[in-house]
């Protein structure tokens, strides 16, 4: 049975989630985050081993019609900003609950920046040999509206309304025609009815763990797309399902473009001593010589 775990903080028991707002502006811990990671932000159309954010209209969403016609529209504005995407590894244990850790990059910067910004974060935890986990992070500034449904779905204290909710559409943008068709099948589906998700609730956070390894025909396809990896171009976005018309139409929490991505470039996090001391940096941050694409 999935289960939300709380965190508290004393010093901001107020804290709310918040909007993306319009404007241009973009905070400078985000900035930090976007340009400071070892999975880097790259070019939409030409980048390797890294993320963009692509335009929310690519995607197709229930349009305010939908029960009547079975339209979908596109997507429009995300509701967040995309913050950064981490691509990890572990030798020895699962990444649970990574915005619990000290060590994590995004949370550290905006803890730092006493910002009152609020962190969406949905962690993919892959199977395998070695432990994977591919994180996306998305921010906002303004509070969520509390009659809205994103509103709903994180504060809610009923993991069930979740599992029935949650829900990715992805499409393979470049890559061989056998991954699209068998990318096809999971083209969009309601994650928490296929996999298992543990749900996070902090005061400046919500996080959600997709275990793939629960899923035997969804880890299946996942390894049979990392064999292929380097090749492929792959959009994904995270939306709040819309089931009565007064949801309609669905709002796009946040999307990224997952650009040529290579195994061997994830991030290690061993938590022995050791290894701590060698890597003296923040979890999944870039080394200082590290070179980074022009955007």
């Amino acid at each position: 049975m999935n289960q939300t775990k709380t965190t508290t903080d004393n010093d901001n028991k107020n804290s709310k989630p918040a909007k993306t707002e319009s404007t241009t502006t973009v905070p400078e811990w985000i900035t930090e985050t976007i340009n400071g990671g070892s999975f880097r932000h790259v070019d939409l159309e030409t980048g390797t081993n890294g993320w963009a954010s692509p335009p929310g209209n690519i995607f197709s969403l229930r349009s305010h019609n939908y029960f009547t016609t079975k339209q979908k529209s596109p997507g429009g504005d995300y509701l967040l900003s995309l913050a950064a995407v981490d691509w990890l590894k572990s030798t020895t244990n699962k990444l649970d609950h990574i915005l619990s850790r000290p060590d994590n990059r995004v949370i550290h910067a905006l803890k730092t920046s006493k910002s009152n910004s609020f962190i969406f974060a949905v962690n993919f935890q892959i199977p395998g040999k070695e432990h994977y986990s591919l994180v996306f992070y998305y921010a906002t500034q303004k509070p969520i509206p509390s009659d809205s449904l994103l509103h709903k779905f994180i504060n809610v204290d009923d993991d069930s309304f979740r599992n029935e909710r949650f829900k990715i559409v992805s499409n393979v943008v470049k890559g061989p025609w056998v991954v699209k068709a068998a990318a096809g099948k999971f083209g969009a589906f309601v994650v928490g009815k296929t996999v298992k998700c543990s749900y996070y609730r902090g005061v400046d956070y919500f996080e959600i763990d997709v275990d793939v390894s629960s899923s035997a025909i969804l880890a299946a396809l996942v390894r049979f797309m990392l064999g292929y990896i380097t090749s492929l171009m792959v959009d994904v976005c995270f939306v709040v399902e819309a089931k009565t018309e007064e949801e309609l139409p669905e709002r796009l929490i946040g999307g990224a473009r997952i650009c040529s991505l290579e195994l061997s470039s994830a991030f290690l996090v061993d938590d022995d001593d050791d290894e701590k001391k060698r890597r003296q940096r923040m979890m999944g941050a870039a080394e200082e010589n590290d070179d980074k694409d022009e955007i």
